[in-house]
């Protein structure tokens, strides 16, 4: 219990001093463009309605969600298959490294041109730019499985299918969660990047449009929704990876003991 206790404090302690300086520093500013911690909480209810949370922020989610599950499926499959074969990996990786280095959010036009300007182009940008940590943390991940492993596996007949689930993906998992960990970040941040080009809804839309009408209070809600976001689906991220790595992190523990 006391260790439970310890850890809430340590998760909450420094955002509630952050907030703390917050509401001190700004208190009586009068600038236009830095309103106070004040002002933003007193306008936050009456901007984020019921109507703006469905025609707003659950879109975004929505988008967010089916480009975030494309690059996780994307990743993974390739992850393995170029991370399993060495012929396949020195083919690819000269491009990869090539498309790696492209930022996301300058192919938004291209993306555009073939795919419209309706939610398909912000679920392929989306998963454009979390695509990349998954599949290289999957290659990574599959080319240090042990080879003891994978000859123990052969030699007790674990091959195809059963090899890939229990041997394959179950020792990258550790890494494939770690790249799934980097993607959730940068699929936010294009979220709210593609949702600037040609929208008509959502959090990066309604931001902008804030922002174009002066009504700067109104934008700092939108940020601090977004921060809000990105830290609930952080808190989600952990308990889901928890609970798929618990052997892991079981391991940690019995080792960090034992040493």
């Amino acid at each position: 219990m006391r260790g439970v206790l310890l850890r809430v404090f340590f998760v909450v302690a420094l955002p509630a001093l952050l907030v703390a300086v917050w509401w001190v520093a700004s208190d009586d500013n009068t600038d236009i463009y830095w309103p106070s911690l004040r002002t933003i909480l007193s306008t936050f209810p009456d901007v984020w309605t019921g109507e703006r949370w469905r025609g707003d922020v659950l879109p975004s989610v929505l988008r967010l969600s089916a480009g975030y599950a494309c690059a996780a499926v994307a990743g993974v499959a390739l992850g393995t298959v170029i991370g399993s074969y060495r012929q396949v990996r020195a083919v690819c990786e000269p491009v990869l490294e090539f498309l790696r280095a492209v930022p996301p959010p300058v192919l938004v036009p291209v993306i555009m041109l073939f795919a419209g300007i309706g939610d398909t182009m912000k679920i392929a940008v989306i998963a454009s730019g979390c695509v990349w940590p998954i599949l290289l943390n999957t290659v990574e991940g599959v080319r240090a499985v042990d080879s003891v492993m994978s000859e123990t596996a052969r030699s007790y007949g674990i091959t195809g299918v059963a090899r890939l689930r229990h041997v394959v993906l179950r020792s990258a998992s550790p890494q494939i969660f770690a790249g799934l960990r980097q993607a959730l970040s940068i699929g936010i941040i294009l979220m709210v990047i593609s949702e600037m080009f040609a929208a008509s809804n959502g959090l990066g839309f309604t931001i902008v449009q804030f922002q174009r009408g002066f009504a700067i209070p109104d934008m700092w809600t939108g940020i601090l929704l977004l921060g809000l976001l990105g830290f609930v689906l952080s808190v989600l991220f952990r308990l889901v990876e928890r609970r798929v790595l618990g052997w892991y992190h079981g391991l940690r523990d019995v080792s960090r003991r034992s040493s």
